[in-house]
Formats: structure tokens, sequence, C-alpha cells
């Protein structure tokens, strides 16, 4: 159809838009506070980007993303995240020979063929962070320290922050050989997905959703037991932090994150009562990726929060985030004759900096000021023979209805001042 947004799309309406606009200024104002700046990065990319990038043994480029052949027959793809955009963009620009660590923040689109339910959308939106250039454990506390400073500016105050260690590809790949050996006798239990990926990605199958799979490997080995000194120390450190500067978390053995390229540190945040689909946010180290991207050995640490999710948890929190509204003037047009001096006194408004409006449908005087109450005016002016006659313009008041008589040439200051007392 036409005239229906496609599936798993859909459009955010002037009303709601203020509510994101809320929430995006509470997070960029947070992000710059802790030295994040803005960037903002193609909304496709080369796929082999995401192949390298994000693993080919994901769910994302196994199944999810939106990839098309352009006129050139180049393979390209709507970002399904936004990691490895910066990454890309990183190493483009050679940032990595400048001053670290890179510290940047970003807003916008993500593509993902995925089944729409409440939260989950194919297009849906993500804010995000990432720092390269540091394997410090003060810039991993930082960063969910960052997180959880959103969260509070938003008045979310029931949340649960997930913490782990995914360690290292060195002791990763011991515990891998010993997970590999326990789900063996178990495999026949496991959904279709687990049952093909267990052998190549076995850690997919403790990130897996279904109950069946879950139930399958209880008791499973830990990560945590295999991680080797150096990955249990930098652990070590990172909680260490986080409980001096008062954050609370659970260390969670199954948190082991959906992408290829983590390593150490892995933390989510989930919301109880908003669903199945209780994680709003998460993130962790990739120490390897920008080399796996064709840069040089650099480390890197980010998340990236869905905001539909956030939007959605602080509904269910009752938390109504919106704009202030901007006051409205509406100069009333008595007649079609004096719309020209309406058009200017709506010029002169806005060049004060007030946001005015008028009629542009030839209504009648009373049609205009119904329409001007629907708009929430804060002030109406009425310009008819009276006022254009005797060089004034009458102003009201659409809280208490009073009306006042003012000069023209005085009028937008006199207006400045009424709208300060509104």
């Amino acid at each position: 159809m036409l005239t229906k947004a496609p599936r798993g799309t859909y459009d955010i309406l002037p009303e709601e838009s203020r509510r994101w606009q809320y929430l995006e200024n509470i997070i960029k104002e947070a992000a710059e506070l802790y030295g994040y700046r803005e960037i903002r990065t193609p909304i496709f990319e080369h796929t082999e980007l995401f192949e390298r990038g994000v693993g080919d043994s994901t769910d994302i480029v196994s199944k999810e993303m939106y990839t098309f052949t352009d006129k050139a027959d180049r393979s390209l793809t709507l970002r399904p995240e936004g990691t490895a955009c910066c990454v890309r963009a990183l190493i483009e620009h050679n940032l990595y020979n400048g001053v670290l660590p890179v510290k940047w923040f970003y807003f916008g689109p993500m593509f993902r063929y995925d089944r729409p339910q409440k939260g989950r959308y194919r297009q849906f939106h993500q804010f995000g962070v990432e720092a390269f250039g540091s394997r410090s454990p003060y810039l991993d506390a930082e960063v969910i320290m960052l997180l959880v400073e959103i969260l509070a500016r938003t008045g979310l105050k029931e949340y649960d922050l997930h913490l782990n260690s995914v360690g290292c590809p060195i002791c990763r790949e011991s515990y891998r050989q010993e997970l590999i050996k326990y789900i063996v006798p178990h495999q026949e239990r496991l959904c279709n997905d687990c049952k093909v990926r267990y052998q190549n990605n076995p850690l997919r199958v403790l990130d897996c959703k279904q109950p069946e799979c879950q139930k399958s490997i209880e008791g499973h080995p830990t990560l945590f037991d295999y991680l080797c000194p150096d990955c249990h120390e930098h652990y070590a450190q990172v909680k260490n932090y986080l409980q001096e500067n008062q954050i609370s978390f659970q260390h969670d053995d199954k948190l082991v994150r959906g992408l290829d390229y983590y390593t150490n540190t892995a933390f989510e945040v989930h919301i109880p009562g908003i669903g199945a689909q209780s994680a709003i946010g998460g993130g962790g180290r990739y120490d390897g990726l920008v080399e796996a991207c064709g840069g040089p050995k650099l480390p890197g640490i980010g998340f990236a929060m869905g905001m539909e999710r956030i939007l959605l948890a602080l509904e269910q929190a009752g938390i109504n985030p919106s704009l202030v509204q901007n006051q409205i003037v509406f100069v009333v047009a008595m007649n079609e004759q004096y719309l020209s001096p309406a058009v200017k006194l709506v010029k002169q408004l806005r060049d004060a900096g007030i946001s005015a409006e008028m009629d542009y449908n030839a209504r009648s005087a009373r049609a205009q000021m119904k329409h001007a109450d629907k708009l929430n005016a804060s002030l109406v002016v009425l310009l008819g023979e009276d006022e254009i006659e005797g060089g004034f313009v009458t102003i009201r008041n659409m809280s208490n209805k009073e009306q006042h008589q003012v000069g023209l040439a005085q009028a937008v200051e006199f207006i400045n001042t009424l709208l300060a007392s509104c």
C-alpha cells in the first residue's frame, strides 16, 4: 500500500518528535560533559565493512542486513549498527595519529530485517559513543558511568546494569573448546540456529533468547573461570572503579553480547517491565576491531542505546519527556484587505525571535480565533479597521482574556514583555 509505511517502520509525528528532541538534548549534554563530540556517518556503507567488522557468523550479517547493488555493481548495505561506521571514519581520516583517545557520539537510524514487535523495528534509532586509543580500565568505567548518567538525567531509576568479561582471543579460545564439549551432548535440544552456529561460535548459544536453548545448557562452564591473568585483572579493576563511584551492577555469566568484535568488558542495561526486549542499551570493549577493518592495532570501547526502547521505558515509568512549547503569537486579519499589514507584523515578530502564525485560508475572524486556540497561542493580535486607521493593534491574552491596545511601532516590544509574564 502506497499510503502506509513499510512494515517495521513508522512516522514520528510533530508532537512525538518533541519527546525525541527532549531526549536527544539530554543525551547530547551528558555526552559533551564527558568530552565526547558528535560524528555523523553515511546511512549506507560498503557491505564488506559490516562483514569484517560485525562478523559474518552473526545474525545481523547472515540474516538481517538490508543489502543492495548500486548501478556500478558495488554491494552496499544500510548500516545495521554504528560502531563499524565510526571505525571506518577513524581509519579513512587517519585520526588515530592525533590526540588519543578519540571520543565520539552519534545519533541516527539503523536498519535490520527483523521481526517487528513493541520497541523493535526494522528502521530503528540509536545513540552511541565510541572511544578509541586506550586500554585503560578507567575508560571502561567512564563509558559505563556515562550510560548511567544519561539514565539518571532522563529520570529512569529502576534498571539493572549487567557486567561481564568476554576475555581476549587467547583465553576465549580455551573456553570455546570447553563450551563446545559441553554443548555437544545437548545439541539436539538446541534451536535450529544454534545447531548451526555452536561449532563456529558457541558463545552465541549463550546469547540465544530461546528458552529451550537456555534450559539445555544449564550448568555450562563460565567464561569468567577461563580468563587469563591480564583479562582477570582488567575486569577486576573495572568493577573496582565502578564500586568506588557508587555504580551498582551485577555480574552476568551469560552476557556475551551479540557481535563478534567484543573483547574484555561487556555490559548491558535492562529495564524491568518493558517486555521480553528488556535491554535498552549495551556495549563493551573491542580491541581488535580497528585492525580487523584495515587500520592499526588500536583499542576501542563503546555502547549504543535504542532510542525507541528508552522512550518506551520512560512511558512505562510514567515519565513524559517533552520540550517546553514555544509561545505562539497569532495575528488575526479581520478582513482580507488587512492581510498585507498582518504579514508584515508576523515578519517583525519572527525577526525579534517570537514564534508567530497567521491564517492563509481566508477564514472568518471567528474561525481564526478558534484556530489560534487549537494552536495554544499565548497571545492573539487583532488587525481590523479601527486598528489600521488608528495606527495601533489590539492584543488579547488567551489565558486571562485581558486586552491591550498598543501603538503599532511599540507592538513587538510590548508583546515580548507580555510573553515574559505569561
